[in-house]
């Protein structure tokens, strides 16, 4: 017993010792950046990091973001259709149509049997400008929650978020439910404006932003071309071209534009032009500033939605000499504005991401002009096709109710009166549209599990797909083929031209480098949360991109 006791005093003596020598201490907090950037460029294809590098400057911020921070070079949006709202809301969800809700720009609602716009919301109304129906927004469809709404919820509220945007969803869908505030551009009086979700009448420095009144000042500026000749003739098609839109007038065939003209007349015609993302660059470091952002000891997040780039791409194309100098002045405005968070945040101190809410297909004339294969199709004119075509065959009119972004959406209270068989229905249309020469194949939503086409495909219609705000058939286009008008171009397809987009870490928690396997817009934000120790959003089905973090 003695020998027994002497060892359990001598172990006793050698554990204390090796405490007081080796004390273990708590950490003193958990370690998060002071400001988190979110950045979607809206309609940026991923070549355009490494299709334009040569022309971006040292100090701007596209060669800043590929030299210090850490690229996911093969990003992929996982749903139809790639379009604007759906990838907004899949950047800051981690989720897909299917879960949150937003199953477009516009939808046509089954319970409700009407169309609806992704942001309406006619119980709010508009702030700081009298334009009624540019103000009656707020995020009430989104079904789950945001990044940022989770990081308001882990910070007790004390964290401010706010969402900014030439466009309405822009800026509402990445801000969340439970934003400080959002804002767009109503170019219809030339103010950022708000609704009364998120507050009864716009700040103080919000109003003074606006009445400098920067789209008259940048209209005064003119276009004119940033760059030398020969760089435009390096990387673009010629400057004139029949089927490029004329946005600025019928004669206002090439660059230079004179948009002196505009001033104090037409707001609107900014959105097409560079000087959308100069307001913007600007309105984003007043709000730093204005807002005291990451300048306390809570995180606080700033979502930017640049969105000139897609309205310029749509009515030029991404070989234009438009887009190519759209994207020359972004990269000095991304670079101004990161060298004021350096000064105001601390450099080092603050996360960002780069990303796009889709890509964009080529002009298909371009494309024919080279031997490649591209097409246009008009849902529009598809729905009084097909509604003609079923008449022909029931004698019964409107027996589809709508045509968006090549979902059909048959008239289901029409045909339960007439008694008829959507599987019946939905055959006949079946056969009808594989015998247009456009159309690759046809999806039965309900049943795309099963579909004949290749399984990515599947997932992305099935990921795109919601009972209630989605349509009966999903209708896969040819190669370069797309729902736009007469000129431009536009997007909205599975392919890599559309799907394919950017995706760069920089700064706080962030290590140098790349990765080249695959990853989703679903996964930004579960890597969002797991750099801030937060959790993932409510309906959130990505995964965290381990790679991109040093910490």
């Amino acid at each position: 017993m003695k020998r027994i006791a002497l060892v359990l005093v001598t172990i006793t003596c050698f554990f204390n010792s090796y405490s007081q020598q080796k004390k273990v201490t708590a950490p003193a907090g958990i370690a998060r950046p002071k400001l988190v950037v979110g950045i979607v460029i809206d309609q940026m294809r991923w070549d355009y990091l490494y299709r334009f590098y040569d022309m971006y400057k040292p100090t701007g911020g596209f060669k800043r973001l590929l030299g210090e921070g850490f690229s996911c070079d093969n990003t992929f949006v996982p749903y139809l259709p790639t379009v604007t709202a759906c990838g907004h809301t899949c950047v800051y969800t981690g989720s897909v149509p299917a879960i949150h809700g937003i199953t477009g720009n516009n939808w046509w609602d089954n319970n409700l049997q009407k169309s609806v716009y992704c942001t309406d919301d006619k119980s709010v109304q508009g702030v700081g400008s009298n334009t009624v129906d540019a103000g009656q927004m707020s995020p009430n469809n989104l079904l789950v929650t945001t990044i940022t709404d989770e990081l308001r919820l882990a910070t007790n509220f004390h964290s401010k978020v706010i969402g900014i945007s030439m466009k309405d969803r822009g800026a509402i869908l990445p801000a969340g439910h439970a934003a400080n505030a959002a804002y767009w551009y109503d170019g219809k009086s030339g103010n950022f404006i708000s609704s009364t979700y998120y507050m009864k009448e716009l700040p103080d420095w919000m109003q003074k932003f606006n009445s400098k009144k920067l789209t008259d000042s940048f209209y005064a500026k003119n276009w004119n071309p940033l760059l030398a000749k020969e760089v435009y003739e390096k990387y673009c098609d010629s400057d004139d071209n029949t089927y490029e839109s004329k946005p600025f007038a019928k004669d206002a065939l090439t660059m230079p534009y004179d948009l002196s003209k505009y001033i104090g007349k037409d707001f609107s015609k900014v959105l097409t032009t560079p000087y959308g993302n100069n307001m913007l660059g600007e309105l984003a470091k007043t709000i730093v500033a204005s807002e005291h952002m990451g300048n306390n000891n809570i995180t606080d997040f700033l979502a930017v939605s640049f969105s000139s780039t897609d309205y310029v791409g749509h009515a030029f194309g991404p070989n234009s000499w438009e887009l190519l100098d759209t994207y020359a002045r972004l990269d000095e405005t991304l670079g101004s504005f990161f060298d004021y968070l350096d000064k105001t945040v601390g450099r080092g101190q603050y996360t960002v991401f780069l990303t796009a809410d889709h890509a964009g297909a080529q002009v298909p004339e371009f494309l024919q002009k080279h031997n490649i294969a591209g097409g246009r199709w008009d849902d529009g004119d598809i729905k009084k096709e097909l509604n003609g075509y079923l008449k022909t065959q029931f004698n019964i009119g409107n027996l589809v109710a709508a045509v968006m972004e090549h979902d059909v959406y048959l008239n289901h209270p029409v045909l339960d009166s007439a008694k008829l068989n959507d599987g019946n229905i939905k055959t006949l249309l079946t056969q009808y549209l594989l015998k247009k020469d456009m159309v690759l194949q046809v999806v039965d939503k309900k049943h795309a599990a099963e579909a004949p086409v290749p399984q990515k495909i599947r997932e992305m219609v099935i990921n795109g797909y919601n009972a209630v705000r989605s349509g009966d058939l999903q209708v896969i286009m040819k190669t370069g083929v797309m729902d736009a008008g007469k000129t431009g171009m536009s997007h909205g397809e599975w392919n890599p031209y559309d799907s394919h987009i950017p995706l760069v870490w920089y700064g706080w928690g962030i290590k140098p480098g790349s990765l080249s396997r695959e990853v989703y817009m679903t996964d930004i934000s579960a890597t969002v949360a797991s750099l801030l120790h937060i959790q993932m959003p409510s309906g959130c089905i990505g995964k965290v991109i381990g790679e991109v973090m040093s910490r």
